[in-house]
């Protein structure tokens, strides 16, 4: 496929529709108003943005949807597009490969787009879409910041689009039924939820000088960041890794859990605070996120405590299999099992789990958000919580190991932070890690407006929040969406 310049999309007709919907005089709802709408007996034409591993699956899962008929695949890597393209030809009809998101907007037959890019893309994404009348899927963590969700959630209301959040473990109906258990109160009094992502992750190697690929357009991957030099010897999926473009795995497969925490908490909003310490130890690489970290979020009466580990490690629990746990007083719920307070397994919750795509276009179909497992604004929640934990971590300054122990010892939350913490320390030093001299970063206990979506007191913390946007790949303020 021929490269897409920036100069031709000016000249072309395509890029009009994406100035436009940056201008703070573009009128978002009347241009939705034009967007194709699907009736009971129609196919959904649809797009999928990102061709990596994510995208995938995307299209692998529509593909076997037949309401649904996949119009284009989306990759500023044209060979990724190129290739996807080709396998989805194998049983279907083969869709259009581009480099540009903006050739899909243009196109009024697309309803629905599924967004599977990069996570500084999601927001961007998704808001030009639902500007151009398209519903929208939009993958995990479904922003790159918080003010990016709250946009997100902004725009899906104003312009009365659907959009859904990847979080497909909210379309688990034996997962549902173990939450129904928790919000009926026969798990007890709940107090604490943990998130627990323990999964080995190598070094990606650098830093150093490396080249682009001669087969991604570097400006349209990079999008709303910076078009930094590539400092990693991978290009694609270590983007992760890098707070220009990811968010580290607290963002990455912990937002499944924390919204599952979330979810069986029956908490809603930002919490009253958030701490987080951790580190990328074990290794040196080009990377700047951490590799273990724990962030603790107090919600006053209950509190949600989110593990993540990249280096070699035991289970967390012989029984417990699943990524989130919830301590009651009368047992405990690990996945969709529940087990007495000596971890004994007592039963396994059963229901069968509908597909999180078709769900989705569902409810595109009945134009009910209520029809929606994941409502964006609940996967902004969820999103936003990992946020505000990497904001912590980032704010934070190499401690010793007793520092850390006499912070901790001083939050009044639901949980034995020490005893976490003396678990993470025995981990590392079963890495060999020396916590004097690989010390941990200890970010700053930040206080919360949960209402307003900010931290008090902290300019610092708040700047956090967004981010500067590279031209013209800016996400519209609040009166522009």
């Amino acid at each position: 496929m021929p490269k897409i310049t920036r100069r031709q999309f000016f000249e072309d007709s395509i890029l009009a529709t994406a100035a436009v919907a940056s201008s703070p005089l573009f009128s978002a709802r009347s241009v939705a108003a034009e967007g194709p709408t699907a009736s009971a007996n129609d196919k959904i034409t649809a797009a999928v943005i990102g061709c990596g591993i994510r995208g995938k699956q995307h299209a692998n899962e529509l593909a076997k949807l037949q309401d649904c008929e996949i119009a284009y695949v989306c990759d500023p890597d044209r060979d990724r597009a190129a290739e996807l393209a080709a396998n989805l030809a194998k049983t279907r009809p083969q869709p259009k490969a581009v480099q540009d998101l903006r050739v899909i907007l243009d196109d009024k037959s697309v309803s629905a787009v599924f967004i599977a890019s990069p996570n500084h893309w999601h927001a961007l994404a998704a808001i030009w879409s639902m500007q151009a009348g398209k519903d929208v899927y939009l993958e995990k963590p479904v922003s790159h910041n918080v003010i990016e969700g709250r946009r997100i959630v902004q725009a899906a209301r104003k312009l009365g689009r659907i959009c859904q959040g990847g979080t497909q473990n909210r379309s688990n109906r034996a997962l549902a039924e173990a939450i129904k258990y928790i919000h009926e109160g026969k798990l007890g009094d709940v107090k604490l939820a943990r998130s627990v992502v323990y999964g080995r992750r190598e070094s990606i190697g650098g830093p150093g000088q490396y080249e682009i690929p001669a087969s991604v357009d570097y400006n349209l991957f990079a999008g709303p960041a910076p078009m930094s030099p590539l400092t990693r010897p991978k290009f694609h999926y270590d983007w992760h890794w890098f707070w220009d473009t990811g968010n580290g795995e607290i963002g990455n497969n912990n937002i499944h859990s924390v919204d599952i925490c979330r979810w069986g908490l029956g908490v809603t909003g930002l919490g009253q605070a958030v701490i987080s310490y951790g580190g990328r130890v074990g290794y040196t690489d080009a990377a700047e996120t951490p590799n273990t970290q724990v962030a603790i979020y107090d919600f006053g009466g209950k509190t949600i405590v989110t593990e993540t580990r990249g280096l070699k490690t035991e289970p967390f629990h012989p029984n417990f299999k699943g990524a989130w746990i919830f301590y009651g007083t009368a047992g405990i719920i690990s996945g969709s099992s529940l087990f007495d307070l000596d971890g004994k397994l007592v039963r396994t919750f059963e229901g069968k789990t509908e597909n999180h795509f078709a769900n989705f276009l569902k409810a595109v179909r009945s134009r009910k958000v209520s029809d929606l497992n994941a409502d964006i604004l609940e996967g902004h929640q969820s999103t936003a919580l990992c946020h505000i934990g990497n904001i912590s971590y980032r704010l934070g300054a190499p401690a010793s190991a007793k520092t850390i122990r006499e912070q901790l010892s001083q939050l009044k939350v639901h949980e034995n932070v020490l005893e976490t913490f003396e678990r993470t320390s025995k981990h590392l030093t079963e890495n060999s890690v020396d916590l004097e001299q690989s010390k941990l970063t200890l970010g700053p206990l930040l206080q919360i407006d949960s209402n307003q979506e900010k931290f008090l007191s902290n300019s610092q913390a708040n700047a956090l929040l967004t981010r500067e946007y590279r031209k013209p790949f800016v996400v519209p303020a609040e009166k522009e969406v």
